[in-house]
């Protein structure tokens, strides 16, 4: 029996309800799913427990009972592109992430994600992403490779206590003063993967500069201070100056494949932090570059 991959790992505490099955209760929940592939899933022990038991097809369904299931994708799309690992010691992973490559499993991506290749190219199951950044967007991705060390460096995002900077091609902006900074509120806006500014008390705040003029296409520094959903590309966006190749902002584009010519001009350019376990400074940054077409 092929082994489950834990990148592909999603949990669920069963709800109350009628059901007198762990199958009939999953195949009510996800209605998508019909309840032949569950069963197929449970018999390839793709449905275990808490304690990580495969749960047969007949098992007693229980209000709270902590499910892990594994998410299949029957026709993945291939990511044509591999990221490379800066970094490895007992406690972290640095990864230069290409464009396109999902962090984590989402939507329509299991295994073509850099957690699911990182798990089987290390062979560190206890791998977890510290933060995340666009699928669209290239760039440093810090993992935390052991149980007894992540809390101290998760600290770091949530006291932001670390610093990071992106790099971005947009067009020219002669007419603003920089660097300058965008502060403003960001919500969740529509469709619901989309985020928009709206009134009220700031809660996603940007510092800007320009690192080369080029023409019509300037080379810009990005600084999140916070660390919402979208955040750089939504502000520049207001700026007037929408990042190359975002089919997000200002408007939503037309849904179409993946242009692998055209991606998203945004890089994860470099982390820098205070090592919370040594009290060590430590800074990494990308090897890629973006380029203007």
């Amino acid at each position: 029996m092929q082994s489950p991959e834990p990148d592909a790992r999603s949990t669920l505490d069963l709800p109350p309800g009628p059901w007198t099955t762990v199958l009939d209760c999953l195949a009510a929940r996800f209605p998508r799913i019909d309840r032949e592939t569950w069963r197929a899933r449970m018999r390839r022990g793709r449905v275990l427990d808490a304690e990580g038991r495969a749960l047969a097809e007949d098992a007693a369904h229980s209000a709270g009972l902590r499910v892990h299931y594994f998410r299949e994708v029957e026709h993945e799309p291939p990511i044509p592109f591999e990221a490379e690992v800066l970094h490895v010691d007992r406690h972290l992973v640095v990864v230069d992430k290409p464009h396109f490559l999902p962090v984590v499993p989402a939507g329509r991506f299991v295994r073509e994600t850099l957690l699911a290749r990182l798990t089987r190219r290390l062979g560190n199951a206890d791998l977890v992403p510290l933060h995340r950044i666009d699928r669209e967007t290239a760039g440093l991705v810090l993992f935390s490779a052991s149980r007894d060390s992540r809390a101290a460096y998760q600290a770091l995002f949530r006291e932001r206590r670390i610093r990071k900077q992106y790099e971005a091609l947009a067009p020219a902006l002669p007419g603003l003063a920089f660097p300058c900074e965008r502060r403003s509120r960001l919500m969740p806006g529509e469709p619901f993967f989309r985020m928009c500014e709206e009134p009220g008390t700031a809660n996603a705040h940007t510092r800007i500069d320009v690192l080369a003029r080029e023409d019509d296409v300037w080379r810009y520094a990005l600084e999140p201070v916070s660390g919402r959903k979208h955040q750089l590309r939504v502000h520049m966006a207001a700026l007037g100056a929408p990042i190359a190749g975002d089919r997000l902002y200002p408007e939503l584009g037309v849904h179409a494949d993946d242009d692998f010519d055209a991606p998203l001009a945004l890089l994860a350019r470099r982390l820098a932090f205070v090592d919370p376990l040594d009290g060590r400074p430590r800074s990494f940054e990308s090897r890629r570059r973006l380029t203007s077409r």
